[in-house]
């Protein structure tokens, strides 16, 4: 049943910081996914091993899954534990990785990024401590991909992933099981339920919009079927290839629908969204839409309302990019607080030898040490045992915190498409302008400091660079970064940074302008992009 075949290198395997991501017509070309998951296996050898496997339901999801168990069992896998109808969200992965003490999990999904035939299509791979592997892992595999000349796969019929229970292929076991079931368990002993049953039985609202993906079915076990919200609070709660035409992306632009919806007469109480995957979040309130740099500082300052918290954390992290408003937080509670290059493979380290407990990126994921990922579900119930016990609303707990610790004027510019070369050069000669900008005067903006981001892990010791920042006396900053979630192209990312610690009510648009400006002349992005605005901004 297990036959060798032989195939040549594609050159564009190389992992970003979430995986490998692809559009979907790339990956479906002959032999291309079974290239990449042979280089892996070929690079971790998976004999004997156990492994979770899933995915968000988008297009190929259902092929890629067959193909891989066949794959598996001719490399000699022990065990495969997937999820029912091939559906794990990437948190409810991580979590059965460290319940199970499985060796890892192959998640396919792209994330945010859109599904269907002209979408996209990703693998995640994770390693045993639950989270994304490191980079010396990923660079191995990369020049695996460079040279791989054949792949081992089972001649078999697909296998029946609709029924909970026990099967077997070759000497290898598979076990489908109820994706959801662990998942919530292990919420269960962070939050206080009994009390969010209370919060909805006040006649608290809420809208929780899945956006055609994987954690609809989540969300309707945990927040309409346990926790007693009414039925139709979910919404968009089934998983679809194509997310139903949507971009699976939570965020301003493309859960505009939502945002338009609590800035109606019509909103809710509360509000949020997931990603393709269920990592990531949005949290809104009535006419009130929550940064994710200002959702992490918040859920920090007032971790003492979740009972896995109570006690205290034993500190933060953000990524570069994020703004400084946890790092504000942190010091004010005299907490430890780390700054790492953006990628979750990042936190992971810091988690794993106990120096945090809570983490964050400004693209909207969040998450703490209770898995090995960001978690959107457990953002969402965090922000709900908040209102919970202050009785406040989303915008009055934001307010309060930007009164105690100032507010972080704070967006994110993207310009998408770029062709490579041209991103590449222009970070390249940023970089070598950086020395020559200390001390320069933009305005009312004066340059403190200019240089590219480094990280010295201080778990491993490895250095990593990641982004070019621009500091300013005020407190102000410019990040530039060059995204490695894209499928396609290159996306130059431009965060903006101002800190006010009395205007706390002005238009987030309008007091980044200025630095908006610096930015783009001292980066030349018209000039060499032709773009003269942001693809877009968030």
């Amino acid at each position: 049943m297990i036959k060798t075949v032989n195939t040549t290198p594609y050159s564009d395997q190389k992992m970003g910081t979430g995986g490998l991501r692809k559009k979907t017509q790339a990956v479906m070309q002959p032999n291309y996914f079974e290239n990449f998951i042979q280089s892996i296996f070929n690079v971790i050898d998976p004999h004997g091993k156990t492994f979770v496997v899933g995915g968000d339901g988008r297009y190929f999801n259902d092929v890629a899954i067959q193909r891989f168990i066949k794959m598996a069992a001719a490399n000699g896998v022990r065990k495969l534990i997937i999820g029912q109808n091939g559906f794990m969200s990437t948190p409810a992965g991580s979590n059965v990785i460290l319940k199970r003490k499985t060796d890892g999990a192959f998640i396919f999904s792209a994330s945010h990024n859109p599904g269907g035939l002209n979408g996209d299509f990703g693998v995640k791979y994770s390693n045993q401590t639950g989270g994304q592997v490191p980079t010396s892992v990923t660079d191995k595999i990369y020049a695996e991909t460079q040279s791989i000349s054949s792949y081992k796969i089972c001649e078999a019929p697909d296998i029946n992933l609709s029924e909970i229970g026990q099967i077997r292929l070759e000497n290898t076991e598979i076990e489908i099981i109820d994706p959801v079931n662990d998942y919530v368990d292990m919420l269960k002993n962070i939050f206080d339920f009994d009390a969010l049953r209370r919060l909805f039985a006040s006649g608290f609202t809420m809208r929780f919009d899945a956006m055609n993906a994987v954690t609809g079915p989540y969300a309707i076990r945990i927040f309409e079927e346990t926790l007693g919200a009414p039925k139709g609070t979910v919404t968009q709660a089934v998983p679809l290839p194509d997310f139903g035409g949507l971009h699976p992306d939570p965020n301003l632009i493309y859960a505009k629908h939502l945002v338009d919806f609590m800035f109606s007469d019509k909103a809710t109480d509360f509000a949020a969204a997931n990603d393709g995957d269920g990592d990531r979040n949005m949290i809104l309130g009535r006419k009130f839409f929550v940064t994710p740099s200002d959702s992490l500082a918040i859920l920090t300052d007032n971790c003492r309302y979740v009972p896995a918290y109570k006690n205290g954390i034993s500190g933060v992290a953000k990524s570069a990019a994020t703004s400084t408003a946890v790092c504000r937080v942190a010091a004010a509670n005299k907490l430890p607080c780390y700054i790492v290059p953006t990628g979750w493979k990042y936190f992971v380290n810091l988690m794993d030898s106990g120096r945090i407990t809570l983490c964050g990126e400004e693209s909207f994921g969040t998450g703490s040490s209770h898995i090995r990922e960001k978690d959107g579900i457990w953002a969402v119930l965090f922000w709900l045992s908040i209102i919970a016990a202050t009785g406040k609303s989303v915008e009055e707990i934001t307010r309060e915190n930007w009164k105690k610790y100032g507010r972080s004027y704070y967006m994110r510019f993207d310009f998408e498409g770029l062709d490579t070369s041209v991103a590449d050069k222009l970070m390249a000669d940023l970089e070598n302008k950086l020395p020559s900008l200390k001390g320069q005067d933009f305005g009312s903006y004066k340059v403190s400091e200019a240089a590219p981001f480094i990280y010295h892990d201080p778990v491993d010791g490895s250095i990593t660079q990641n982004g070019l920042v621009i500091d300013f006396t005020n407190g102000s900053k410019i990040t530039f970064r060059l995204s490695g979630t894209g499928s396609s192209g290159a996306t130059l990312r431009v965060y903006l940074e101002r800190p006010e610690y009395h205007d706390l009510d002005n238009d987030t648009y309008d007091m980044v302008q200025d630095l908006l400006k610096i930015a783009m002349n001292v980066a030349e992005i018209p000039q060499r992009t032709g773009k003269t605005k942001a693809d877009v901004n968030t």
